[in-house]
């Protein structure tokens, strides 16, 4: 690389940075997944997190009951009825999460240098002094001098609610620990971290098949976040579970990396995952702080030359509480779009944070800008480069589409497919310009019903930067003679002059299959 290769298109005119952000149909290329929780699960506020900007809802069952989570749902498809915003459903597993128990509820303070002993007898009262944990095998795989965290939710450690742990010494299943810092846990459940400590626990536990099984298959949910993905195998395993659940075979899974583990396996875990999740909060308590930039820029790297979405978790932690980001945080948001990855994960922030709505739209606007100074042509070539030749046919057709679409400067590609496949790989070239995956639904029978395919693929769609679903109509009678006639065609231009994303004498790119043969061509519009 040459040093004067930078992630940013040069040069930015200082004037830019003065200029008001303008407002558009989609707030920005990257896409936002919100999880929905208490302050964030109301019709009305979901409707504003959708016109924000959100485009994936995730729901963690780490918290929650199913009633909880299937309100949610049912306000979700309101919200996404009025405001007629296409949104996709992340089902988040609780994995082989360790908890502290606290029964009581009665905040716990913790002194700097006092002791406390962790131990896997649930019938112990959580105290100062005695901590009842869910895991019975820690004292195996702990030892004197391993660090420990323990809060109820993985932040910055540098704030009272959380404490470090070290152990002190193992007595048969207990283990005694020194405080490092004072500090007070309250609510009913708090994480426990052991800092790059193997545990060996299922991957995909039982509760969480569970809800999978039932909340999952009756919601045909369309992303899967796998939590501490430590191998291939747990994605496969993972996969398994889900095409004998029969109607979740189409479900994506998005393998969750946060801890060792994960990182030593992740060009394995890459090749066998539909997306990747950097969770930063769990990573930053694995790694030395110096280190997680570096692991962020590998793995979005990785993700994007193998044309798989790369999402990032923990931007704005202080918007927690807090009407704006720090400067820090708005930084970091910009760069994990110059990054490359596909979508912002709000976690904290629109689950319980005081500002749900604002958060999504300060993400949006911070992404925005940053995509405006994304370096597409350096990312251009450098993608090309490591498809190498003989490119296959779809890749050479997505490339070129991409490649005409910037030398005419079009105002949009539109792609007609019905895997989704061939719009994805668009979109893995990252154009300057929107995406909009026409998805022409395909009859198809399990042998007992006929349906439609296409939703999954149109939700899917979601996920992924610069990528805008729309479902073509089944109904329509030519379809079933020519799927790219001209009807769907002027369908998509409509529906890109409503959005305000073509324009009059506007030139757009349009990707589609005639017979065997993939087209590529240039349509310029009149007035």
């Amino acid at each position: 690389m040459h040093s004067n290769h930078l992630l940013l298109e040069e040069p930015i005119r200082m004037a830019s940075i003065l200029e008001p952000s303008k407002a558009s149909f989609f707030p920005a290329m990257t896409k936002i997944v919100g999880t929905l929780g208490p302050k964030s699960r109301s019709v009305e506020i979901i409707s504003h997190c959708l016109k924000a900007g959100m485009s994936v809802a995730r729901f963690d069952f780490s918290w929650g009951d199913a009633d909880f989570h299937r309100e949610t749902l049912e306000n979700l498809r309101t919200a996404i009825k009025l405001t007629k915003k296409l949104c996709a459903v992340m089902f988040d597993t609780v994995g082989p999460e360790l908890q502290v128990l606290n029964k009581s509820e009665k905040a716990i303070s913790l002194k700097a240098d006092a002791t406390v002993t962790l131990t896997p007898d649930k019938g112990e009262e959580a105290s100062s002094e005695v901590l009842p944990i869910n895991f019975v095998g820690l004292s195996k795989a702990v030892k004197k001098g391993d660090t420990m965290f323990i809060g109820q939710y993985l932040f910055t450690g540098s704030e009272t609610t959380s404490v470090w742990l070290e152990v002190d010494e193992v007595k048969g299943e207990d283990v005694v620990c020194v405080i490092k810092n004072s500090a007070t846990l309250a609510g009913s459940l708090f994480t426990l971290h052991a800092s790059q400590i193997p545990i060996e626990l299922p991957t995909l536990s039982d509760k969480d098949k569970e809800a999978i099984g039932s909340w999952g298959v009756q919601n045909k949910i369309d992303f899967l976040s796998l939590s501490s993905t430590r191998h291939a195998e747990d994605v496969r395993e993972a996969r398994n579970f889900l095409s004998k659940l029969g109607d979740l075979s189409q479900t994506q899974i998005f393998a969750k990396i946060e801890n060792v583990e994960g990182l030593t396996h992740f060009d394995e875990i890459l090749q066998e995952a539909d997306g990747i999740i950097l969770s930063r909060g769990n990573l930053g308590i694995e790694l030395p702080p110096e280190k997680v930039f570096l692991f962020q820029k590998a793995a979005v790297n990785k993700c994007n030359m193998a044309g798989k979405p790369a999402v990032v978790t923990r931007v704005v932690d202080s918007m927690t509480d807090n009407l704006r980001p720090t400067r820090a945080e708005a930084t970091d948001v910009a760069n994990a779009v110059l990054d490359g990855s596909d979508a912002i994960l709000l976690g904290a922030e629109t689950f319980r944070g005081l500002y749900p709505v604002e958060c999504i739209s300060i993400v949006g606007k911070i992404c925005a800008e940053a995509e405006k100074v994304f370096n597409q042509d350096m990312y251009f070539k450098k993608t090309v480069k490591f498809v190498g030749e003989p490119m296959s046919h779809l890749e050479s057709i997505a490339s070129s589409a991409v490649r005409a679409a910037i030398k005419v400067k079009a105002s949009v590609i539109i792609c007609f497919t019905s895997s989704g496949r061939a719009a994805r790989l668009i979109a893995k070239y990252r154009p300057t310009m929107p995406v909009l995956s026409v998805v022409i639904p395909r009859l198809k029978t399990n042998q007992l019903k006929w349906c439609f395919s296409g939703a999954f693929e149109a939700r899917q769609s979601l996920i992924v930067r610069g990528l805008f679903p729309m479902l073509a109509d089944p109904r329509h009678p030519a379809e079933h003679s020519n799927p790219t006639n001209e009807s769907v065609l002027k369908v998509a231009l409509d529906h890109g002059k409503s959005a305000g994303v073509i324009k009059s004498r506007d030139r757009v790119v349009v990707c589609q299959k005639v017979g065997d043969a993939s087209v590529v061509k240039i349509i310029e519009l009149e007035d």
